[in-house]
């Protein structure tokens, strides 16, 4: 018995210490497991677009259910039935990519990445939409940014990642109306490799800004472009004016007296600063590894100001677009609410999957406006399911033990001689 208890120790130990607990089970459908869908691409006809399956990738990764090498099957969703696309067409597949040179309406739909072995097989999908040139859908299109009047050296990044070379020249254009773009010279920019930098920035630097690549693939160019919105809240600091006392003229010419109540004086209405309620500085959040996270911002503001008070989310001290984050994180939409006599101006950071990178990263909550600036920062913290498992494992252990210990203390326990007793009691009684 105590060999066996033994035994069940050893079990717990190893499977303790040995792997990780079991991600959860993915869904099955038609016989193959499901990975969570890829966030939309959204793309412009005419260009070179990469499609890819980052998360797809990395679930695979993650439940080591394929090597790095795999090869994956790409295919189009047509009614009941996948089109795959070959090499050497406008539409290729290369590695673990699909390709579109030029890429037209026509593209657009739904499309399946299938990874099968001789055991089981794991699809993933993404939902593409490919506008025509003159029919644009600014907002899906657009990587919005949002900055205060006054902030220093706001950096624009053209997120064209699988087309970037050391030595591609990238172009920045701002347009002045919706069909006009004028390519930017110099003036209050400054550009450094892929990014746009914004010096100082006014309300002047609100607009629609483009940059474009010339690509060379298979000795014959394309265009690849990014849309990039710039929100720029508050208002420019207006040059200051002396006070100039009001002269009166005397009736003697060239004779000025100076009346002292003439000068004048404007306060302006005070703005107070916003106050981020939640999340608390130095919160850390906690997630179990390949689970997703959400998060909220809240900030307290008066409703006067609400409009132009800045939230946003910040990883490692970069926007969530330009961060490592990639398309794992996506930051939600704001939301306002009037709380009392005050606005609570509520902001999401919605995380896909949480893995191993993502631990201790920082994240910040800034809260910006004229009345001054707000910040909090928070950490990431991967749950340590090892030690879940080892209380898990110790509470069993106990319990069995325990429940052994009871059977045993049954099983040997001494039987009274009750028989015997009784006789001796009657002896002495007689007695």
């Amino acid at each position: 018995m105590v060999r066996l208890v033994l035994m069940f120790a050893l079990v717990i130990v190893e499977y303790v210490y040995g792997r990780r607990p079991p991600l959860p089970p993915l869904p099955m459908k038609d016989g193959c497991f499901l990975v969570s869908p890829e966030l939309g691409l959204f793309r412009v006809e005419g260009e070179a677009v990469i499609l890819s399956f980052p998360m797809f990738k990395r679930v695979l990764q993650v439940r080591n259910l394929a090597p790095l090498t795999a090869k994956y099957i790409i295919s189009k969703v047509n009614g009941t039935e996948g089109v795959v696309h070959q090499d050497g067409a406008r539409v290729r597949q290369r590695n673990q990519q699909l390709w579109f040179l030029p890429a037209n309406t026509s593209d657009s739909g739904e499309y399946i990445c299938t990874y099968r072995n001789e055991t089981y097989c794991v699809t993933g999908s993404i939902k593409v939409q490919v506008y025509e040139a003159t029919s644009v859908d600014m907002k899906k299109l657009s990587y919005p940014i949002r900055a205060m009047v006054g902030e220093l050296n706001v950096p624009l990044r053209c997120p064209i990642e699988d087309f970037k070379k050391p030595d591609s020249v990238i172009k920045w254009y701002k347009d002045s109306s919706s069909t006009d773009h004028q390519l930017i010279r110099g003036g209050s920019f400054r550009r450094n490799n892929a990014k746009l930098i914004i010096p100082y920035m006014k309300r002047s630097h609100a607009g629609v800004y483009t940059c474009e690549l010339r690509v060379l693939i298979d000795n014959q160019q394309y265009k690849v472009s990014r849309t990039i919105v710039v929100h720029v809240e508050g208002v420019d600091p207006e040059t200051p004016t002396p006070t100039v006392p009001d002269l009166s003229v005397t009736s003697n010419p060239g004779e000025f007296f100076c009346n002292r109540s003439s000068f004048h004086s404007y306060n302006s209405p005070v703005i107070q600063p916003p106050v981020i309620v939640s999340p608390l500085n130095g919160t850390i959040f906690e997630s179990l590894h390949g689970s997703g996270l959400e998060l909220f911002c809240n900030v307290l503001t008066d409703c006067q100001t609400a409009d132009a008070t800045v939230v946003q989310w910040l990883v490692n001290g970069q926007s969530v677009e330009s961060s490592y984050l990639d398309r794992r994180a996506l930051q939600g939409g704001r939301r306002v609410t009037r709380v009392s006599e005050d606005c609570q101006i509520e902001l999401r950071l919605i995380f896909v999957e949480m893995t191993e990178v993502d631990e201790k990263t920082e994240l910040r909550c800034v809260a910006e406006n004229q009345g001054g600036r707000q910040e909090v920062v928070t950490l990431f913290h991967l749950e340590d399911s090892t030690f879940t498992w080892l209380v898990v494992g110790a509470v069993a252990t106990s319990c069995f033990l325990t429940l052994v210990s009871v059977f045993l203390y049954v099983l040997c326990k001494p039987r009274r001689k009750t028989k015997m007793d009784y006789i001796l009691a009657r002896q002495h009684s007689t007695f």
